[in-house]
């Protein structure tokens, strides 16, 4: 028999933040502290629309780009929140999640030899979708001692004939870095120089603790060259509802709608009814999560502090990115041990790519409780080390 697979995808890795919670779901009592979704539920009067949608029967296919009531709303809330004007019926369409709409875009843009630039460590999905649309993945290695930012040398130094697209994750899965209005600057203006395309993944936007999310689409002469991804998951609390959208040029979005069209059709529908009520009346839900993560995120800082686990300060997202390094082991031999000693699960660096080496990944989107039993457990592993 021939081989059924295709070479393209047999020597993709699978996910590595799956190992661990393979693990888990076996394991009596453990704690985990490794998955990206918030514990709080769906805002009631949001999931409430969801209900009376179905109530009334609207269940029925949308357009292929989305409810034009939901497109509307996300115009209104990207001029709101980032100053950014779209029109609505052009340049946004709708996705089943973020993680769609990175798909859709690379599939889109991409030739084949097309080289995309990828700062690591980031989401684990960018480098499987680059060698899944024939483009050449080209890992930028953030660094701590410049807290998990894209520098503008990196960029240049990364840049060659074949670059095409240069991937922004910020804020950023799994460090929690951000890049500041005076650190975009600096990279847009490098990407109109050499006429480079930028997908900006914004899904943790509203999750910053230092002022205002910037979206580098703002940047004078960004917008018509840069992608702008975003989503409901983690903002909303509505990772289940699987629903995204995707800010652009009307070029783009085309070919992007394209592809949708033939695979998905259209995203959920009754999602979609939830989301308008989001957009509408729901930013007094989005500041109390953000408050409450700010809390668990200082929470975790000051513990870190107290026991001497080194980690940089995160400003976005939900996740914190201590470094390890001292203690002489790798990512994954230090979290293998962790779950084996303490029953506790975190993510090696490593699962975001190899600079992560000497890194965890630990979510703080988890109840106070579940934290503080978490890093009794860490702190006691710890100090077992020390000894």
């Amino acid at each position: 028999m021939r081989n059924p697979i295709s070479s393209k995808v047999s020597p993709i890795k699978p996910s590595g933040i799956r190992k661990f919670f393979d693990i888990v779901s076996e394991m009596d009592d453990a704690i985990s502290l490794g998955v990206g979704e918030p514990d709080f539920d769906t805002p009631w009067h949001i999931r409430e629309e969801g209900i009376y949608s179905l109530e009334k029967g609207k269940t029925f296919y949308t357009s292929n780009s989305g409810l034009k009531e939901l497109k509307i709303e996300i115009a209104n809330y990207m001029q709101r929140r980032c100053n950014l004007k779209y029109n609505y019926n052009e340049e946004i369409f709708i996705t089943v999640g973020g993680s769609e709409a990175i798909d859709l875009c690379l599939r889109a843009m991409l030739d084949e030899g097309d080289e995309v630039i990828l700062p690591q460590p980031s989401y684990v999905s960018y480098e499987p979708c680059i060698v899944l649309a024939d483009g050449k993945p080209v890992i930028v290695e953030l660094k701590e001692e410049d807290n998990f930012k894209l520098r503008k040398e990196q960029l240049l130094n990364a840049i060659t004939d074949k670059t095409k697209i240069l991937i922004m994750p910020f804020p950023n899965n799994p460090t929690g870095a951000i890049m500041t209005r005076e650190d975009l600057k600096e990279i847009a203006e490098v990407c109109v120089e050499k006429d480079i395309f930028v997908l900006s993944d914004e899904i943790y936007s509203e999750l910053t603790y230092s002022g205002d999310h910037v979206s580098i689409a703002s940047m004078p002469g960004m917008q018509e060259r840069t992608i702008v991804i975003n989503g409901f998951s983690k903002s909303y609390a509505m990772t289940g509802w699987r629903l995204g959208f995707v800010c652009g040029p009307e070029v783009i979005i085309n070919q992007m709608l394209k592809i949708h069209q033939f695979a998905i059709m259209c995203a959920p529908t009754t999602s979609q009814y939830a989301a308008v009520e989001a957009l509408r009346n729901g930013d007094s839900d989005v500041e109390k999560m953000r408050n409450e993560y700010n809390r668990r995120r200082n929470f975790l800082m000051n513990e870190f502090k107290s026991m001497g686990l080194d980690c940089f300060e995160p400003f976005g997202a939900f996740y914190v990115f201590p470094s390890i390094k001292k203690f002489g082991m790798s990512s994954d031999e230090f979290a293998t041990k962790l779950l084996q000693q303490e029953k506790l699960a975190v993510v090696p660096g490593t699962a975001f790519g190899d600079c992560g080496e000497g890194f965890l990944r630990i979510s703080y989107a988890y109840s106070m409780d579940d934290l503080r039993n978490a890093l009794k457990a860490l702190r006691h592993f710890v100090e077992g080390l020390d000894k």
